[in-house]
């Protein structure tokens, strides 16, 4: 254990300066390359602030603002409460995810229509695709993630659990209605909503690695259910870091080495 107190910081060291170094120029730019390695970035399914595309795509910005605001917002008001939310929640959290389905299908679908005309007619889509719709369907499934994946951290992390849900009706109702607000001032795309939303959202996007990665670390290494003191947390979230940074590189990398862009795949629009 302890030569990875030495290796893991090294580790992550050296990954986050090969991240600034392969990453485009500006702080825009290093968010382009975190949501570069998880979305489409199709530029007509994203917004702008002016001609300038948000590092994910409308769906997607929806989707990790989404969960960033919502692992934030339980961090306040739950704790670390370990439990699922009620059956009622969870079905409302289902919705979610049933209509983020069926709107990405519909989008696919449209996409693939569009991109080789003639293919895929006997297909009706259910509507025209829409970055509204993309981005309400993207929060709610947001939502879904950070309400499943927070309290199934705290039963990883903490030696001494608390029992109670992590959301409640109440606490549930108040964090899709901040989330409906903010994606309504998305909406106007007026810049200074724009800027933080993209930070919000590209750093969402490494939160969730990172969190995901820490889980993995510490389930291999047998320390679960050993942490009494946030403190303690350092070194797998050191290595969850250093792991979904090794991640977004292999990814950047190999899509960057098959596109020679970091926009949107070439050819592919609307």
């Amino acid at each position: 254990m302890q030569i990875s107190h030495w290796l893991i910081p090294f580790a992550m060291v050296i990954a986050l300066a090969a991240w600034f170094y392969i990453a485009p120029e500006g702080a825009l730019g290093k968010l382009d390359a975190i949501g570069y390695a998880v979305c489409h970035r199709i530029d007509a399914r994203s917004f702008h602030i002016g001609n300038r595309q948000l590092p994910l795509c409308a769906r997607c910005t929806g989707e990790f603002f989404s969960a960033a605001i919502a692992l934030i917002f339980m961090g306040l008001v739950s704790g670390r409460r370990s439990k699922l939310p009620s059956r009622g929640i969870l079905a409302v959290l289902a919705l979610f995810f049933l209509a983020f389905g069926i709107d990405g299908s519909n989008s696919l679908l449209y996409l693939m229509k569009q991109t080789a005309p003639g293919t895929l007619t006997q297909i009706p889509n259910l509507y025209i695709p829409n970055n509204t719709l993309r981005l309400f369907t993207g929060s709610g499934m947001g939502i879904a993630l950070a309400a499943i994946l927070y309290p199934i951290v705290n039963q990883t992390l903490w030696r001494e659990l608390d029992e109670r849900p992590a959301l409640e009706w109440k606490s549930f109702g108040i964090l899709v209605g901040i989330i409906l607000v903010l994606d309504l001032l998305v909406l106007t795309e007026h810049p200074a909503i724009l800027y933080p939303i993209a930070y919000i959202s590209a750093l969402g996007v490494l939160s969730l690695l990172i969190i995901v990665f820490g889980v993995l670390w510490m389930t291999i290494m047998r320390t679960d259910n050993t942490y009494e003191r946030i403190r303690q947390l350092w070194l797998p979230t050191a290595s969850g870091l250093t792991l979904a940074l090794l991640l977004v590189l292999s990814i950047d990398l190999f899509r960057f080495t098959l596109t020679g862009t970091w926009s949107g795949f070439p050819g592919v629009g609307g």
